[in-house]
């Protein structure tokens, strides 16, 4: 009885220059019902033809179909070759109209004779081995006149399986002739669907920047790109560690500054990015966006990897435990005043200000262990985060998280920067917002006095009459835990001024402190934003949108001290998991670097910076209100 013989094509010509040796692509080439061809690349690009029949694996010249009857054809032999080596693919043809079985090499595949003497063996994927002196015989009541098409789906029931011998060619699988009593194959194919292995296709997708753009954050589908990789994040955002708006800020764009910048361990994030990976950009795209410049973004990862050579990303732990017990002993001091002095107006006060400062410094802190800048590991930095945020400050970690990497990832980008909500509801904010505002008739506020209003529901109110009570709805909205913690900021408050205090005066204790913070934390935070450019997200690099929405505060001690070394805000932005007592250090190397490339590198005195928050109000209120009156 004469078996019917399975085709394979040639797809490429390859070699290996450390065997010398000849490799191919092959295909199966007559896998589907009779007469028809099976799905898979096309004849045009084949260089030649192979086929297992009767008696082995032959050959025949390209575009001349293989001899029928040939009662005993020669094995094929190891060809030498001259060339290059290259990546290698097989197929096997599944049932027509469907995609073929692709599997994925490494090395070449090789065309070899058996071991045992036998037929040639056709090398496959991670220790699989297809063995077969005759064609693979078609299932019983089959009209297909090869096993090639259905073998895969049907391998566990009519193919005997069996792993590849240890040895250099381990990960590899051989075509052999079997007896001609057996006159079947064999076939093992790995399971893990990974880079290495079984795939569905053999090809890499490729898109474009205009592909990409389509997929932002106000698509259903969000995209986004890092180190040239697309990434589909649509359901992964909701699941994002960070939260999920601030990963969908750069959909559809290029985030690999930010994914850089925000991550200390970046090759645990990238083992779990691969479920999200769908593709790459095309090698004729550039690596991002014509919007960004690229000698700048190149020169600014030289100087990230510089500072990162200089050790400037690790922390002084002795620094950070110092500042923690310089904040523990405040405390102690405070309630220390009330049951030295008493109750009365003055040590009430001065224990008000020392809580005061308790609260600044403690925010201070728990922006360090927010950003991972304190541990190498992120679990001991959210720990510590949890307790001097919660237990400290009687706030919420992830309120914080949810809120503050918005504003590092689009600062001052209006509708991406969390910090600028208040335009154009209470601040008609920027010169170019403002002015957008008053051609569109909109008041909400008497803009042009702005001003003067910021110093009745700025300083005063936000802490006490905004954030006290959102974070309470935050937590409980989102069900979040850190509920637990701010509990015992509460209970620890009670108990240890309440014997003195009394409810009500506990209470009387708390605002005060909460406004006298509210001070502190709105000058400082707001002096290096406001008076910079506010505008709409226009898809900038990480140093242009850094340096254009943030500027320093002279260093000095007091100065370092009071702003949290916030007065280095340039550095902070473009370094945020720097620990802070490295800001200075990098100081120069940054104002180098914009100044080589004609970017303004703004340092001012303390007072003159809280002075501009004003100044910046006044202008922008006087823009608002001729696009008002005349535009």
């Amino acid at each position: 009885m004469n078996m019917p013989q399975t085709q394979l094509t040639v797809i490429t010509q390859v070699t290996d220059n450390r065997q010398g040796f000849a490799h191919c692509y092959f295909r199966p080439h007559n896998c589907g019902r009779p007469g028809e061809e099976a799905g898979g690349l096309s004849d045009g690009s084949a260089l030649g033809r192979r086929w297992v029949g009767a008696r082995g694996l032959r050959t025949s010249p390209l575009g001349q179909p293989p001899p029928q009857d040939d009662p005993s054809p020669p094995p094929a032999r190891r060809t030498p070759h001259p060339g290059a080596s290259a990546e290698t693919a097989f197929q096997l043809a599944g049932p027509p109209g469907a995609v073929p079985r692709v599997g994925k090499l490494n090395s070449a595949t090789n065309l070899a004779r058996s071991p045992r003497g036998g037929a040639p063996a056709l090398i496959l994927p991670s220790g699989a081995r297809w063995e077969g002196g005759g064609s693979l015989p078609a299932p019983r009541g089959s009209t297909n006149g090869s096993a090639c098409s259905w073998a895969p789906r049907y391998a566990p029931r009519v193919l005997k399986t069996r792993r590849a011998q240890a040895g250099p060619f381990s990960a590899l699988a051989k075509v052999a002739r079997s007896t001609p009593r057996a006159r079947s194959a064999r076939l093992t194919a790995s399971a893990r669907m990974d880079s290495e292995t079984a795939t569905q296709a053999p090809t890499q997708r490729y898109f474009t920047w205009d592909e990409v753009a389509q997929r932002s954050g106000h698509a259903a589908e969000r995209w986004l790109v890092i180190d040239r990789k697309v990434y589909n994040i649509s359901e992964f955002c909701r699941r994002h560690p960070g939260g999920s708006r601030v990963i969908s800020h750069y959909a559809g764009q290029d985030a690999t500054d930010p994914f850089v910048a925000f991550h200390i361990d970046k090759g645990l994030v990238r083992k779990y990015m691969n479920s999200l990976l769908i593709g790459e950009l095309s090698p004729e795209q550039p690596s991002f966006e014509p919007t960004k410049n690229k000698e700048l973004i190149d020169e600014f990862r030289e100087l990230r990897a510089t500072v990162e050579r200089m050790g400037l990303m690790k922390a002084n732990h002795v620094f950070f435990l110092l500042y923690l017990l310089h904040i523990l002993l405040l405390d102690v001091a405070a309630w220390l005043t009330l049951w030295v002095f008493g109750t009365s107006l003055v040590p009430f006060l001065l224990c008000a200000v020392l809580l005061s400062t308790v609260q600044a410094q403690a925010g201070w802190l728990q922006h360090d262990f927010g950003h991972l800048s304190v541990f190498s590991t992120s679990t001991w930095n959210h720990l510590l985060h949890h307790f001097v945020i919660g237990h400290l400050k009687g706030a919420p970690a992830s309120w914080w998280n949810h809120m503050h990497f918005q504003h590092h990832a689009k600062p001052n980008c209006f509708g991406k920067d969390p910090d600028i909500n208040m335009h154009p509801l209470f601040f008609a904010l920027g010169k170019i917002l403002s002015v957008e505002l008053g051609k569109k008739k909109k008041k909400y506020m008497p803009y042009n006095h702005q001003h003067k209003y910021f110093f009745l529901i700025g300083p005063p109110a936000l802490v006490p009459l905004y954030f006290q009570w959102y974070i309470f709805y935050f937590v409980i909205q989102r069900k979040k835990w850190d509920l637990a913690w701010m509990i015992t900021f509460y209970a620890r408050l009670f108990l240890t001024y309440g014997p003195f205090l009394g409810l009500k005066g506990v209470l009387g204790l708390f605002f005060l402190v909460r406004f006298l913070e509210s001070h502190w934390f709105v000058w400082v935070t707001q002096m290096n934003h406001i008076p910079m450019r506010i505008d709409h997200d226009r898809n900038m690099d990480w140093v242009s949108i850094q340096l254009h929405a943030t500027c320093n505060v002279h260093k000095s001690a007091f100065n370092d001290w009071f702003s949290g070394h916030l007065n280095f805000q340039i550095e902070h932005h473009l370094f945020p998991t720097m620990p802070r007592h490295n800001y200075h250090k990098v100081a120069p190397l940054v104002q180098s670097l914009c100044a080589k490339h004609g970017i303004e590198y703004q340092s001012k005195p303390l007072l003159a910076a809280f002075a501009d928050i004003i100044y910046s109000l006044k202008e922008s209120g006087q823009l608002w209100l001729d696009a008002y009156l005349h535009q």
